[in-house]
């Protein structure tokens, strides 16, 4: 739910008054609603996430209850923000608005505490704060293991060296589109980068020159490569940037995670950016896995290189949102979460060429409780090797491969925004034969890698900030 006005639309100043009044009387739980249908865009603490605040006092739209209220019955789909008024009833709203005023005033609301200890079924964990006070990290990577480098979703490139945050971001970052979902998002260090110096960034991307007449810039997400020297950005390579007529005005839904295979392949991710049906078309970039090599050309083996329609990078297609991606230590595979609609967010285990089904298969349904499709299976489409309902909001993905944790070794870890959680799975051939949350409550986690210690290393949305997990010793 934004802040956002949708004009054609009209709610009375004495029915938003009824309801609120009405709200007081019977008391639907505001706060539990806001938590089940808000808190993955705006924060568990209304602090803000994928989308923004609710409790900084800017309310650009209109700050009146029914301007609110409208919001949240209507929406306003092609800048992301659902309809709910199918989903609640009038009075589940006014709760929920209410629950939003009184946190508002207390400025936000309240967050646990961290917790520093945690057990497991094989180890009882210590949990560290690594960094904090980041606005909005999005994701870590490491170019030794002494200097981290953490992308904050505004635009900046943070540096950790020696367990400390450097005060000054990297200069001359790609300007991004800092809007919606968009952002700076993943960070990527070259498996050779100590003989070649490359760092990979993925981010939202809007033309210098926005085509005449535009009133709203069209957005895609942009793949580059640079070095870093004396803390400045340069010697930047573009590896991916679709054609500008392709960008699209929605603000949500631009994937994207950069990972490498044992072959060299760069491998990256856009959503389908809220255009559902894009998904099944090869001729566009979006809603898509992609596969190109390190500099960008294309490998002669792609699955649609011969298709004279295709986008050539296409890797795989039929992809609603990925947000993580990671490579199997052993089998040198591609996995990936994908963030479902209400309902049926994926572990899919990626293969060349394959469709992977979204709009015409898939185990949820739209946030307004319509249905999709009637459909789960269909010839042609590949299902899920692991599919949660309700959704966990997945974000983040690794193999740990680390060896503090050699129980864990080869284990998948993968990260949840809406119930704040880090789940391990163990992963068997294609199937998952068992999940254990090992994480919970400290914060929304957007990215969880294993670090070159051996540490795994959770960056939190909300608050801004990197947890490292070490094994208790006793």
């Amino acid at each position: 739910m934004r802040k956002i006005i949708n004009k054609t639309k009209t709610v009375s100043l004495l029915s938003v008054v009824l309801l609120l009044s009405w709200s007081a009387c019977s008391q639907p739980d505001g706060a539990a609603l806001y938590q089940q249908y808000c808190a993955t865009c705006h924060g568990a603490d209304l602090k803000g996430g994928n989308s923004g605040s609710l409790v900084d006092g800017i309310w650009q739209y209109g700050a009146a209850d029914n301007y609110k209220i409208r919001n949240v019955k209507f929406g306003i789909p092609h800048l992301g923000m659902p309809s709910f008024g199918e989903m609640l009833k009038d009075e589940e709203i006014a709760a929920i608005i209410k629950y939003v005023n009184e946190a508002e005033k207390n400025g936000g609301a309240v967050k646990p505490a961290l917790v520093k200890e945690f057990e497991t079924l094989d180890y009882k964990l210590n949990v560290e704060v690594f960094a904090e006070g980041l606005d909005v990290p999005w994701a870590i990577d490491f170019l030794d293991p002494s200097t981290a480098l953490i992308t904050e979703k505004p635009g900046r490139l943070r540096v950790v060296s020696k367990g400390k945050l450097l005060s000054e971001p990297v200069k001359n970052i790609p300007k991004v589109l800092n809007e919606g979902q968009g952002g700076l998002l993943d960070v990527a260090v070259d498996p050779n980068y100590n003989e070649n110096g490359w760092i990979y960034l993925a981010f939202s991307h809007v033309p210098d020159k926005p085509k005449k007449g535009e009133d709203r810039p069209g957005a895609m997400t942009k793949i580059v490569r640079g070095k870093i020297v004396d803390n400045t950005w340069t010697d930047e390579q573009v590896l991916f940037e679709a054609p500008h007529e392709m960008y699209k005005t929605t603000r949500h839904h631009y994937g994207c995670r950069i990972v490498f295979d044992k072959k060299g392949y760069l491998y990256f991710a856009i959503g389908e950016r809220g255009i559902k049906e894009d998904a099944q078309n090869i001729s566009l970039p979006n809603g898509k896995m992609h596969r190109i090599n390190k500099d960008g050309s294309i490998p002669d083996d792609n699955p649609f290189i011969n298709d004279p329609k295709a986008i050539k990078s296409i890797f795989s297609f039929g992809n609603r949102n990925i947000q993580g991606i990671a490579i199997h230590p052993e089998t040198d595979e591609v996995w990936a979460t994908e963030h479902g609609p209400m309902g049926g967010d994926e572990l899919n285990l990626i293969k060349s060429g394959k469709n992977y089904g979204w709009p015409v298969i898939s185990y949820g349904i739209n946030y307004d409780g319509s249905i999709i499709t009637e459909l789960t299976h269909q010839q042609g489409m590949e299902q899920p090797n692991l599919y949660w309902r309700p959704s966990i909001a997945v974000c983040g993905l690794d193999f740990y491969t680390g060896d503090l944790f050699k129980k864990w070794k080869n284990k998948l870890l993968v990260g949840a925004l809406k119930y704040e959680e880090v789940r391990l799975l163990d992963i068997e051939g294609d199937k998952v034969t068992h999940e254990e949350v090992i994480l919970k409550g400290q914060g929304r986690v957007r990215d969880v890698q294993t670090g070159p210690d051996g540490a795994i290393y959770v960056v939190l949305n909300d608050p801004g900030t990197v947890l490292k997990l070490l094994p208790k010793i006793n």
